[in-house]
């Protein structure tokens, strides 16, 4: 097993509770767009507490990105991780993931499961391939949306949200729905690509057995 310590070069809220995190990057540490590891605390106490969090950053960056969801009220290592500053470090483990990149599709995230999702669509725009790849996003409410900007930037028409707690002008409102999906995506032999909270990850592949999506179309994180 693998174990780099890193320093953290920046941090900062990018929402009202996700974190942007830069770190410098070890010169033998490689991943491919979607891929993740696990990180860990370089504190007194934390040292066994690791998570899983995905690379946001490019790999041909100099540094590494986390794009990280915080939950305050855990009090675990997303809390702890907002009393960091520039200068402390953490410590990384192996790399993994199974979600890569196969072809043109449709991206469907639910809040934090974005993130594998932002490396992705961002080296297809770095090479000029964004194409008609599509992200449906589901959110709580606007301001839980992640990199709003950048994805409308990368996407245009082709970034679709959809609020469950909130009613926007502008916005879709609810949960994803078999109807929705077929009113968002009238070419189902598409390659779906699912990354969300379990219950979201449960609704959504029985949606797509339903909508009979051949589940070699589908790919997602193993479990």
């Amino acid at each position: 097993m693998s174990r780099f310590k890193v320093t953290i070069t920046s941090i900062r809220f990018i929402t009202h509770d996700v974190l942007q995190i830069r770190t410098e990057k070890p010169s033998d540490l490689t991943f491919t767009p979607g891929q993740a590891t696990e990180i860990f605390l370089d504190k007194p106490g934390w040292e066994k507490e690791g998570r899983p969090f995905t690379f946001t950053s490019l790999p041909s960056h100099d540094y590494l990105e986390f794009t990280i969801k915080t939950y305050p009220s855990r009090n675990g290592v997303t809390n702890e991780l907002r009393s960091l500053s520039s200068g402390d470090t953490l410590i990384l483990n192996d790399v993994f993931g199974a979600i890569e990149y196969k072809g043109e599709g449709v991206f469907i995230a639910g809040g934090a499961g974005v993130t594998p999702f932002i490396c992705i669509l961002r080296a297809l725009a770095a090479e000029g391939k964004i194409g008609d790849n599509k992200l449906i996003f589901a959110n709580k409410t606007k301001a839980d949306i992640i990199l709003k900007e950048e994805f409308d930037r990368l996407l245009g028409r082709n970034f679709v949200n959809i609020l469950s707690e909130e009613n926007v002008p502008g916005y879709a409102h609810g949960l994803i729905t078999e109807e929705f999906l077929k009113d968002q995506i009238p070419d189902l032999n598409r390659i779906f690509y699912l990354c969300g909270p379990p219950p979201m990850m449960d609704a959504l592949e029985a949606q797509m057995t339903k909508l009979q999506v051949d589940p070699k179309r589908i790919v997602k994180e193993e479990t």
